[in-house]
């Protein structure tokens, strides 16, 4: 029967900035490698399962798109001679998909219920194009390795000192050390210098940054990286980035260096990633080398690792096993939201990812999964559509580098909260914020004043105390075990602030001290245990001390003004500075050994929430005068109290209500990109309203002040490598796993797709970076 949807229908081919989903269904893992297979409608591109669950009909019947190409496949047997090739890049080889499956594609019109004929004209062409497309996935997968480099103004406008030829023997160490290796050339004047002190053992003091800092030349190339065809490691100190110099021969040359003399002596700085990246794993055995069980059913799923994304694979393990996630998003009786395009709809992508980790329809083993062990795991599921959706428009999580866990949990929590959908119900984050007091006393007449912020996490710096290291002994420094008692002990103890009371006119300052109003019912806990060598923030062992059975906060409850506290006035409250610099990005600097102050003036200035552009501001800022000084603001913004009707417009377009976009631009001065930080770092603000649009309900407060308020460790995100940006995260979960005779509680390591019983939790939760502790 001839179809007369193909008659009608004009198809064209995907462009080539359009995504074509066909490897999984946009609403559910179902995938091609499913019995029934994908059907990517011709139309639009978008990807159903053609199973049970019928998305493909949905899809057909909601958009009126009836064509489809049906993809399945099934895995050759692949027999290999040799080992693959080591990998020496940071790219993705072109691998053939036909060399591993057998694919069956099948045209087919899902209203007249009828398969196309493959070979017609009208259809051939554009399943071509189909599979010849690079998948959703495919493409985010091949940003994970990849580094695109680039020249910068600074090698473009480079003008080389007086040339003269560097003898062989002046190239042999640093200029102001006995360094032999990891040298880097200026390329403005000749000097050469060591490098910072790289991850695996790679030794440096940072002479050629301080010869940058002094003469304030910028472009130097790591001699030992320099091989005869012109590549090699550039780095721009002014940019802080490595570069890529298009006339490296030229410059060379000029120092009398002869580029095709030059042979290639040390790992370059991408090999090094690499061989760290390889390095950071974590134990699958046990101590007596026995392979961990691998598990499989309902809240047993893995997550693929796209290259660089373990560090949102293993924040997301750990929400969706709460409770309030599984109640928000794990729903499967109910239908799917009605959108036009699913895989951009944060609702649909959240309750795909609950159906996928909680169902149990997909955690099972694989035998087509090659793994180095004798054991089989499941294939894991690609959590390409919510990482795309998630670091949309953001700086950091739009790419695939490596993040830090933590403050990727903090902005997923500011779109979950803002999410349209969470209007109608439980925003699951609240279960996650409280309220912090701080209480400010002068030192001199003795008057205090209590505010309170929500937030939804707490930070606690880890005393650092170094173990004396033994003769003869190699390695990193060892460091005296913490309790997590003492940490939050610090973190609620007393502090100095220098400020002058504008009550009394006393200059002798306030103490400040930080305690919880009220608790949440899931407290995360970020353990930042950071030093800083040559200057750059490095993440060390320290061994904190952890309780596996429940443990009381009841002592680090505010007892709130008593009746013998005297308030300051309202305006010396108002006098008191009123800016809250952001917690991670404070924390980072001031492990780099920058006072609050200069912090706080740094963030202020840079729009409070890059710590790169902060520490670039400290540096360039250091000599101004008023750098000590507490940061005190106005009451007006810089820009005028009323905002611009076409920025409010602006931000009205990226989905922001005009009462809160309006107070967005007050509270920023104006600045557009300041002001969209402000409204990611403020999800719950009423915004400035008229008066008969003011909400008529009091906002529900934070969390809750009743005692008893005991916790217990319900997960933890754990990190090897020495910089949150780089190494391997993974989670153990606390789960009560079924046996034949009963339901036992024990920890799970969900290492990527790996699932499986953990034998070493107790010492991993020593070493953990993030810790969600439950109220019990």
């Amino acid at each position: 029967m001839a179809c007369p949807h193909l008659e009608s229908i004009g198809l064209t081919a995907p462009a080539p900035t359009q995504s074509v989903y066909r490897e999984d269904c946009t609403q559910c893992f179902d995938s091609i490698d499913d019995a029934a297979g994908l059907d990517v409608c011709l139309q639009c591109f978008n990807g159903g399962c053609a199973g049970d669950r019928l998305h493909n009909k949905l899809h057909s019947i909601q958009r009126r798109h009836p064509l489809a190409l049906n993809i399945r496949r099934t895995p050759k047997t692949v027999e290999r001679d040799e080992p693959p090739a080591k990998m020496s890049k940071l790219a993705i080889a072109a691998e053939k998909e036909e060399d591993k499956y057998d694919t069956v594609l099948t045209p087919r019109c899902l209203e007249c219920n009828v398969d196309l004929d493959v070979s017609d004209s009208r259809v051939a062409n554009l399943v071509d194009a189909i599979m010849r497309a690079n998948t959703f996935a495919r493409k985010e997968e091949v940003k994970a390795w990849e580094q695109e480099l680039t020249t910068c103004e600074h090698i473009l406008l480079m003008q080389q000192s007086e040339s003269r030829k560097i003898e062989q023997s002046d190239l042999s160490h640093c200029y102001a050390c006995d360094l032999k290796e990891n040298l880097w050339l200026c390329l403005d004047c000749g000097n050469l210098g060591c490098g910072r002190k790289q991850m695996g053992g790679l030794d440096g003091n940072s002479h050629a940054l301080k010869h940058s800092d002094d003469s304030g030349h910028g472009v130097a190339v790591k001699l030992g990286s320099i091989t005869p065809e012109g590549t090699a490691d550039i780095y721009c100190y002014k940019c802080d980035d490595e570069r890529v110099d298009d006339k490296l021969g030229e410059h060379l040359a000029h120092w009398g260096i002869v580029l095709a003399e030059r042979q290639k002596t040390e790992q370059s700085l991408t090999e090094m990633q690499i061989e760290q990246n390889l390095k950071w794993d974590f134990s699958m055995t046990t101590e007596d080398g026995k392979e961990l069980k691998p598990l499989y059913g309902p809240g047993l799923t893995g997550l693929k690792n796209l290259g660089n994304s373990c560090y949102l694979a293993s924040i997301v393990q750990c929400l969706f096993d709460l409770p309030s996630f599984q109640q928000r998003y794990y729903r499967p009786n109910d239908d799917l939201p009605m959108v036009l395009d699913p895989a951009t709809d944060l609702e649909t992508q959240l309750r795909k990812m609950a159906d996928g980790l909680l169902s149990g329809r997909y955690a099972k083993p694989d035998p087509t999964v090659h793994a180095e062990s004798s054991v089989t795991h499941q294939r894991g599921l690609a959590p390409a559509m919510l990482k795309h959706l998630i670091g949309r428009g953001h700086e950091e999580f739009s790419t695939m580098r490596q993040q830090d866990a933590l403050e990727f949990l903090q902005h997923m929590f500011k779109l979950v909260s803002r999410s349209e959908h969470t209007g109608e119900k439980q925003d699951p984050t609240r279960q996650f914020r409280f309220e912090l007091e701080q209480r400010l006393q002068c030192l001199g007449c003795k008057k205090v004043r209590y505010s309170s912020d929500e937030q939804d996490s707490i930070f606690l710096n880890v005393p650092l105390r170094k173990m004396p290291a033994k003769e003869g002994a190699e390695g990193p420094d060892k460091y005296e075990s913490i309790t997590l008692e003492e940490c939050l002990d610090l973190f609620t103890a007393d502090e100095s602030v220098e400020l002058t009371c504008s009550s009394c006119g006393s200059k002798d300052g306030f103490s400040k001290r930080s305690l919880f109003k009220t608790f949440p019912e899931v407290l995360a806990v970020n353990a930042r245990k950071m030093t800083v060598v040559n200057w750059v923030p490095i993440k060390v062992d320290v061994p904190v001390i952890v309780p596996d059975e429940p443990f009381s906060l009841d002592r680090y409850l505010s007892k709130g003004l008593q009746e013998t506290e005297e308030l300051l006035p309202e305006e010396a409250q108002a006098e008191t500075p009123a800016f809250a610099p952001e917690p991670t990005a404070l924390a980072t600097l001031e492990a780099m050994g920058f006072p609050y102050n200069r912090c706080a003036r740094a963030l202020y200035a840079t729009g409070n929430s890059d710590t790169n552009n902060a520490a670039e501001w400290l540096f360039s800022h250091m000599e101004d005068p008023d750098i000590d000084e507490p940061l005190v603001l106005g009451n007006a913004a810089p820009g005028g109290s009323e905002a611009d009707p076409e920025k409010i417009e602006s931000l009205g377009a990226m989905g922001f209500a005009a009462p809160v976009a309006k107070k967005a631009l007050k509270e920023t001065g104006g600045d557009m990109e300041r002001a969209v930080d402000w409204l990611f770092s403020h999800p719950d603000d009423q915004g400035l309203m008229d008066e008969d649009e003011a909400p008529k309900t009091a906002k529900e407060p934070a969390g809750r002040a009743d005692l008893p308020a005991n916790f217990q460790l319900q997960s933890i995100v754990c990190h090897k490598g020495t910089s949150i940006h780089a190494g391997h995260y993974v989670a153990f979960i606390r789960k009560s796993l079924q046996t034949d005779s009963a339901s036992n509680a024990s920890w799970v390591l969900f290492n990527d797709e790996k699932v499986v019983e953990a034998h070493d939790a107790d010492e991993m939760r020593k070493f953990a970076y993030v810790y969600f502790f439950k109220r019990v």
